[in-house]
């Protein structure tokens, strides 16, 4: 009788976390799809600084020209004629968001017209030239 009374008393005595561990799932489902990620154009870039600068919110495709005449998207060097195509490509997939042109300061401005005028051509209306902001 006691055997039978320790055996009850054993199975009882186990935690059930099948609930927890649900749980626990769907946190983590709700963390994955509501993180936002953070997209970079593949190189650092020496911008100009302007006192008028403002911090933008909601931008999805980044464009990056450095001094020698690169252009980097999306991690990788890009052909000038080929800009219009990785852009349009890129805001079909994100319709809301916006271009950022990252041009180094000693890049040159007809390249930055050039990738202007493509972003432009694909169809994004929403267009920026990223800055340093100096002062307060």
């Amino acid at each position: 009788m006691r055997r039978r009374l320790q055996r009850s008393a054993e199975e009882d005595s186990e935690i059930n976390v099948t609930s927890m561990l649900d749980v626990v799932f769907i946190l983590l489902i709700f963390f994955i799809v509501t993180a936002s990620f953070v997209k970079e154009a593949g190189i650092d870039i020496n911008r100009p600084s302007a006192i008028t600068a403002v911090k933008k919110e909601r931008t999805s495709i980044l464009v990056a020209i450095t001094e020698d005449g690169q252009i980097w998207i999306d991690k990788r060097v890009v052909d000038p004629r080929a800009v219009r195509a990785n852009i349009e490509r890129l805001h079909a997939e994100n319709p809301q968001g916006g271009v950022v042109i990252q041009a180094d300061k000693d890049s040159k401005n007809g390249l930055l017209v050039e990738v202007m005028d493509a972003v432009q051509l694909a169809g994004v209306t929403d267009l920026s030239i990223a800055a340093e902001q100096i002062g307060p």
